[in-house]
């Protein structure tokens, strides 16, 4: 068993959700924030890019039958998932102090590619005696505050409302940078790529991206807008405050209301009594009624 960060307190830790059309620069920011938070606050960053983590069929573009886009949809969606398991899995390891395992279900070729990431910034190590059993031990003197960056497209708001929730769960900071980005600059240097996108599959995704709203969404407050073209990381004060800020104030856990919960038995309570006296009040009325019909009826058989 490794040494035990009795929570998030010990070591500030935060998840930090980078969302924008394919090609906007999401990783080259991504790569930039990571160095300049690392020099200029000590902090680390790490680095959880879905394009690197998720096996190819996730994104083949082979499929052009409806049940072949469908069950593309199915595997791309499953990954994602897959992928916050995996994270929600180091964070317990991490938090209780115990060998970063595999989960009981999982795919190989995505364990493998998250373990690696990991291994690669320096996060676990693989024991001497536990290569049989995959237990990973986590390198705890190369924790501090530390941001996890979610590199992804994150168009629809349901995807980034799953990592905060695990934040919630957690209590860690939750922050989300868009990168603001036009289509036409995006499909540019989507064609520059060795393996290139379809231009409808961004028109699409640009139609159904669903921008950070604060107003609306009040988990959402905590959105940064970044204009990938045109700010500077070194330059720009506010994302680093914006940053600092999200990570000092972690989202704190989902509480019961007993308040509320008081107000809506009491309601139930009064529907309940008011139903009841209802109900008194027909069976009263009918039985005068059925006695006013048999003392009737009796008056009339006499006469």
């Amino acid at each position: 068993m490794t040494q035990k960060a009795d929570d998030a307190s010990v070591w500030p830790m935060g998840l930090c959700v980078f969302c924008g059309l394919p090609a906007a620069g999401k990783t080259t920011v991504a790569r930039a924030l990571s160095d300049c938070l690392e020099k200029q606050k000590g902090w680390l960053c790490v680095r959880l890019t879905y394009d690197d983590l998720m096996p190819p069929e996730a994104f083949s573009q082979s499929e052009t039958s409806q049940e072949g886009q469908q069950s593309l949809a199915y595997n791309w969606k499953f990954y994602r998932h897959e992928l916050l398991v995996y994270l929600e899995h180091f964070l317990q390891a991490l938090i209780k102090g115990y060998h970063y395992l595999p989960p009981p279900k999982g795919t190989e070729v995505t364990w493998k590619n998250f373990v690696g990431c990991l291994k690669e910034q320096g996060l676990i190590s693989l024991g001497a005696d536990d290569t049989v059993s995959c237990q990973h031990l986590i390198n705890i003197t190369a924790l501090r505050p530390t941001y996890f960056i979610l590199d992804d497209n994150f168009y629809y708001r349901s995807m980034r409302y799953e990592v905060y929730q695990l934040a919630r769960k957690y209590s860690l900071g939750f922050c989300q940078l868009f990168l603001d980005c036009q289509v036409e600059i995006c499909l540019q240097r989507n064609c520059q790529r060795t393996q290139p996108l379809p231009e409808e599959t961004i028109y699409a995704m640009a139609q159904k991206l669903e921008v950070p709203n604060s107003e609306k969404y009040t988990w959402e407050q905590n959105s940064l807008i970044f204009k990938s073209s045109e700010d500077t990381l070194e330059e720009n004060l506010q994302m680093l405050n914006f940053l600092s800020f999200t990570l000092e104030n972690p989202v704190k856990p989902l509480e019961e209301n007993t308040e509320f919960k008081e107000a809506d038995r009491a309601l139930c309570a009064a529907s309940f009594l008011h139903q009841a006296d209802q109900s008194v009040r027909r069976i009263v009325s009918q039985t005068m009624k059925n006695a006013k019909a048999q003392l009737l009826s009796s008056f009339l058989s006499s006469c």
